[in-house]
């Protein structure tokens, strides 16, 4: 569904990635793992067109990146829930009206027992009329894993989606995105959390892979 070939990207002037090679198929589950400023939210950017590459590359369910135009992207880009590492919401809107945002921006009829059925899911059904702020900081999480799958994308990425909440609430997102991944949805999680990545490998069968002098390693059982 997504592949990058022989990717290189620059930033700042450096070179960050390095003829990177990437295919995340259907229903895969991938961990990308590497050191602070090694380029794991870069490359997930990579993986959802939001940036791109200096050299090689990238296509998105089977069309080149650069030939898409702005509106194809934007099609295109609605296979793919993307969780941010920031979790920025709209403070004025109800955590409801925040997790359907994908469909208004899109000028499409809210489903509201689909958003009542997914707030339940992340357990987030006695806050959909509470305001972001009042949020603690794993109901903000999980309100963005809400947000990224509410379209029903065959694929998620997810910058370090845990860094933020204490072990428990680390688990209990781990779980939620197993959960997606065993009903079909491919799954990318950037992190540093090693725990989490040797918790969830009890968990499903998943792929870890590492940043490592710019290039792409696959870690193994090395962690």
């Amino acid at each position: 569904m997504i592949r990058l070939a022989n990717v290189s990207h620059d930033y700042g002037g450096r070179g960050l990635l390095k003829n990177i090679d990437l295919h995340i198929a259907p229903g895969a589950f991938h961990f990308l793992t590497g050191p602070s400023g090694a380029g794991k939210s870069t490359l997930l950017k990579l993986c959802y067109g939001e940036l791109r590459p200096n050299d090689g590359d990238v296509e998105l369910f089977g069309q080149p990146l650069s030939a898409l135009s702005r509106d194809a992207l934007a099609d295109t880009r609605r296979r793919i829930g993307v969780i941010h590492q920031d979790c920025q919401f709209l403070d004025h809107l109800s955590l409801a009206e925040n997790v359907a945002l994908p469909f208004v921006a899109t000028g499409r009829q809210v489903p509201e027992a689909d958003l009542r059925e997914l707030l339940a899911w992340v357990g987030l059904a006695g806050q959909a009329d509470s305001l972001p702020p009042t949020l603690s900081g794993g109901e903000r999480q999980r309100a963005a894993l809400a947000r990224a799958v509410i379209m029903s994308p065959e694929v998620v990425l997810a910058d370090e989606p845990t860094g933020n909440v204490d072990p428990e609430m680390s688990q209990r997102l781990l779980s939620l995105l197993v959960e997606l991944n065993r009903m079909g949805t491919a799954v990318m999680i950037a992190t540093h959390d090693l725990p989490l990545i040797r918790s969830a490998k009890t968990m499903v069968s998943a792929r870890v892979l590492r940043i490592v002098d710019q290039g792409l390693q696959s870690a193994g059982s090395d962690l």
